[in-house]
């Protein structure tokens, strides 16, 4: 079987004709693989859908608990039979719960990585590369130019920010699925152990990090009309990025904005943005772990989509690895 009769890409996203089912559709369909909770790969309104236990949790608490017709749980590495299609769910190191989706047929085995990372992250199951045919891997940051410092380094600086202007609040933006998370946990293990103060919209989403068993200390609602402005000279507020652009953030005294991204490495982002204090903390490969990763996952081909596609095939074809981008649409970078 040639790898695009069991799978090639739709309009409404990467398709299995002979199971019968989509990975990650971008509109709503039958029968949906989903890789995590991200709202451009996890959305409502699919007839059913398979995913981890952590993803389709993840998917209730954002759309409710009716956001598909019916829903089916794998666990990591279940072997589970799709229409004569074989697919199994692997950790892919990105947000709780994410997964690589591997699926065989007649002895061939093409692997969607999903987004992943490779770094450590507490909040989550580490990456485990899976041996397969053909690897379809993300390239978010597909660029050479991409190598994401230390993530506790760049926590460190707001650490430093935080005792050169204890009087000002510091409001760092972290998108609410896996870098909230992320982001207050470092904090943490960077020993910090005052009260974090988070926007409404992060609750929901920590309190489920808590009750899967992910320490975050101390967490407090950011809400200035219940509170004294002066409670938060000096404090960490953590909150979306959008929140950061309106009046909510205004109220805080001398608001200090930081931005917890792989994007913050391009300045004129930062700058366009109106970020004061820069964090480079990503939530996928940078350009020498992608390179890692296919290395070591030793595919005889790869597929490259949403991201950078270009250059990954070219070093790819330098290497005499065939491979090609796929041009999927509607995938953005909602965990970066």
């Amino acid at each position: 079987m040639k790898p695009e009769a069991l799978l090639h890409p739709m309009p409404a996203g990467l398709y299995c004709p002979v199971g019968d089912f989509y990975i990650d559709p971008v509109r709503p369909v039958s029968r949906a693989l989903v890789t995590h909770g991200h709202s451009d790969h996890a959305r409502a309104g699919h007839g059913h859908v398979l995913a981890t236990r952590q993803t389709l949790e993840i998917m209730a608490l954002r759309y409710g608990v009716d956001f598909a017709g019916s829903t089916q749980a794998a666990g990591w590495g279940e072997v589970i039979d799709v229409s004569g299609v074989s697919v199994s769910f692997h950790p892919a190191g990105h947000v709780l719960g994410s997964a690589q989706i591997a699926i065989e047929k007649d002895g061939l085995r093409i692997v969607a990585s999903g987004d992943y990372k490779r770094g450590v992250d507490p909040t989550c199951d580490a990456f485990e590369p899976v041996a397969c045919d053909v690897f379809i891997t993300e390239a978010t940051f597909g660029l050479p130019v991409f190598h994401h410092p230390d993530p506790k380094v760049e926590t460190q600086k707001l650490l430093t920010s935080l005792r050169q202007f204890p009087e000002r609040t510091h409001l760092v933006g972290a998108y609410s699925l896996g870098k909230a998370q992320r982001v207050i946990r470092l904090i943490r293990d960077c020993g910090y152990d005052g009260p974090i103060f988070i926007h409404g919209s992060l609750a929901k989403l920590c309190d489920y990090y808590v009750s899967e068993g992910i320490a975050l200390g101390d967490l407090r609602p950011a809400t200035l009309e219940k509170k004294d402005p002066s409670a938060f000279h000096g404090a960490v507020v953590v909150g979306p990025p959008s929140a950061f652009q309106d009046r909510w953030a205004r109220r805080f005294n001398e608001p200090l904005i930081s931005f917890a991204s792989g994007w913050m490495m391009v300045r004129q982002r930062a700058k366009q943005g109106g970020v004061e204090l820069p964090l480079v903390i990503s939530d996928h490969c940078d350009w020498p772990e992608l390179l890692e990763t296919i290395r070591e996952v030793s595919p005889q081909e790869v597929w490259v989509t949403h991201g950078r596609e270009e250059a990954l095939v070219r070093w790819c074809e330098l290497q005499g690895l065939p491979a090609r981008p796929l041009h999927l649409v509607g995938y953005e970078d909602e965990g970066d």
